[in-house]
């Protein structure tokens, strides 16, 4: 899921403007991801002048996209191709390599909740905006498959970190709610009611999956409210971008990268790759 923003040339009047949407950046309801624009112009009716201008506007705009892509430090992220793509955001560091260590892995485990045996021989590290459709999607399609197959059975452990993306207004206030109810042991719980019920409803909301989960409402509330938990989202949010995750889904198998809302297939690929 990648987003990107671009300048555009103005239209002239005998030119024909076709709006391109931008794909959702992954857990975004598709007002979160955003589709690819796609523009033509069309020759019908057009003299040969008008054709040569039409034709040197375009080659100026793909001069001056192939620059911007190519700066370094950019802040522009390219949209990729396919439903599953994660909501992508601009890398503000290098990308990390598509393979990290075992050391790397446990240091990027940090102290968030576990879903599994803790011993178990594959760790999938997730990088996730509750607001997210596609991280919708993964939670919905793909996460309850590997729990049954895999996280139930001992041979994974899930590791969710947040990635609240900054144009979703109620993500990083969900992120919070979800680290509120982990102090009370309750992260999943919490984490399973985000993402079934949703996040629309924004702090109201939380406070009621709060007392849904059987929470000490007063001691919940007082986190939420407080921004107490605000700095462990940051973290998780830093740490994920130190990983090469730039959007949202985004996964880290054993220390392969994954990005995406990919199908069950995918993953018992990657997993049973790593216990073989």
């Amino acid at each position: 899921m990648t987003h990107f923003e671009k300048e555009e040339h103005k239209p002239s009047e005998h030119e024909h403007k076709v709006h391109e949407h931008h794909k959702p950046h992954g857990n975004h309801k598709p007002e979160h991801h955003h589709k690819k624009e796609e523009k033509s112009c069309s020759s019908k009716n057009l003299n040969n002048f008008q054709k040569f201008l039409a034709a040197a506007v375009i080659i100026q705009i793909v001069l001056l996209l192939f620059i911007i892509v190519k700066l370094p430090g950019g802040d522009l992220a390219v949209n990729q191709a396919g439903d599953n793509a994660p909501t992508q955001v601009a890398p503000r560091e290098p990308a990390a390599p598509t393979v990290i260590s075992a050391a790397e892995m446990e240091a990027l485990i940090d102290d968030d909740a576990v879903e599994g045996d803790a011993d178990a021989p594959v760790t999938i590290i997730e990088w996730s905006d509750y607001e997210c459709p596609f991280c919708t999607r993964f939670y919905t399609d793909t996460l309850q498959q590997i729990r049954t197959e895999y996280i139930e059975t001992g041979k994974v452990k899930l590791i969710y970190r947040d990635f609240p993306l900054s144009f979703h207004p109620n993500a990083q206030k969900a992120a919070e709610a979800a680290e509120c109810a982990g102090e009370q042991g309750k992260y999943y719980e919490m984490h399973d009611e985000l993402f079934e019920k949703g996040v629309s409803g924004g702090v109201a909301s939380f406070k009621q999956y709060a007392t849904t989960i059987g929470l000490n409402t007063a001691e919940f509330n007082t986190c939420l409210d407080s921004g107490e938990m605000a700095s462990e989202v940051r973290k998780d949010f830093s740490d994920g971008q130190k990983a090469g995750i730039t959007g949202t889904p985004g996964f880290l198998v054993n220390g392969k990268l994954i990005s995406g809302a990919l199908p069950f297939a995918a993953f018992q690929q990657a997993i049973e790759a790593e216990l073989n």
